[in-house]
């Protein structure tokens, strides 16, 4: 259950799900910034030996709101199980020098040899803050919090294979209608520096979270009309499958969340998505979808809603 789609520096993305972003070399000035972010990162003056780091990427707001729908499903697993943690804000052109300066694992490697790197990174230093343990790919990141701190388990017993379909299927199948919707307008979001960075020669051509083939995908939203219309209407025919899924849970379960009664990865996975709609498409996108299925997605927020913390 790979969490990401890596989109390569030379602009040929793995047919994959949601990984926030490879990078290609940076100038030496690049270099630098990034070098000093990365040990700001592990060692500024708001880090604590106890506290887990989270690094995620910056968006073109002077707050940063965390929008990519990969690294939304740790910030959820982190909030569920009340860990303390911080977010370090990366921009995109810079990804690929911070990481490998922390020493991240590349998420995969080129057919050249070249390690690929990727966010979500997560550094914790709970064993060992000496050598703290860093680790790349929110499948990985969401597994190991799950096994180091089992405290309000995101993976209830004899659920993992169950939940690792459904989140399959919102990842490969549900998400794609969306890409030509929100991959332009996820590259609005990013800093002007950021985004030129899609244009410039060997860079990426689509922003993180998307999934799929993106040299089919502009950076241009669609405009409106029934081109995008119909695509609204694809991403709604996945919506209402799902919705015909979730009902048979009514009776033995509220029908909202994918186990029952209560959140788990499954329905993090989910409203992960959301949140990407909600945070980049709030009028032309969460305003439908919130609509959807007699409300269902809404529902499905507000059981979400008291693990969306920023930290």
């Amino acid at each position: 259950m790979d969490q990401g789609a890596d989109v390569h520096a030379q602009g040929r993305p793995h047919e994959n799900a949601f990984q926030a972003a490879p990078y290609r070399g940076h100038l030496d000035t690049v270099e630098q910034r990034a070098n000093v972010n990365a040990q700001d990162g592990l060692h500024g003056h708001h880090t604590s030996s106890s506290v887990i780091t989270l690094y995620d990427l910056k968006d073109g707001s002077s707050s940063s709101q965390p929008w990519a729908p990969n690294i939304w499903c740790v910030r959820f697993i982190l909030n569920y199980k009340r860990l303390r943690y911080r977010t370090v804000w990366v921009d995109f052109p810079d990804v690929e020098s911070i990481l490998s300066s922390l020493g991240a694992p590349p998420s995969s490697f080129r057919s050249n040899g070249r390690p690929v790197y990727t966010l979500p990174v997560l550094v914790d230093p709970s064993r060992n803050p000496g050598r703290p343990l860093i680790l790349s790919n929110t499948n990985n990141i969401s597994e190991y919090l799950e096994a180091t701190y089992p405290s309000k388990p995101v993976f209830p017993p004899g659920s993992r294979a169950l939940q690792s379909l459904y989140t399959h299927y919102i990842q490969e199948v549900l998400a794609k209608p969306l890409l030509p919707l929100l991959v332009p307008l996820s590259h609005q979001q990013l800093e002007h520096h950021s985004q030129s960075y899609f244009h410039a020669p060997g860079g990426s051509t689509g922003p993180p979270s998307s999934t799929s083939p993106l040299s089919s995908t502009t950076n241009q939203p669609l405009p409106p009309g029934p081109k995008r219309e119909r695509q609204w209407l694809q991403a709604k025919e996945q919506f209402d499958f799902l919705d015909s899924i979730l009902a048979k849970n009514v009776g033995d379960g509220d029908g909202i969340v994918a186990m029952g009664f209560e959140v788990s990865y499954a329905d993090f996975a989910l409203c992960s998505v959301l949140m990407w709609i909600r945070q980049v498409a709030l009028h032309d996108g969460w305003s439908r979808i919130q609509h959807w299925n007699g409300g269902r997605w809404e529902q499905l927020w507000q059981k979400c809603s008291p693990y969306m913390d920023n930290h």
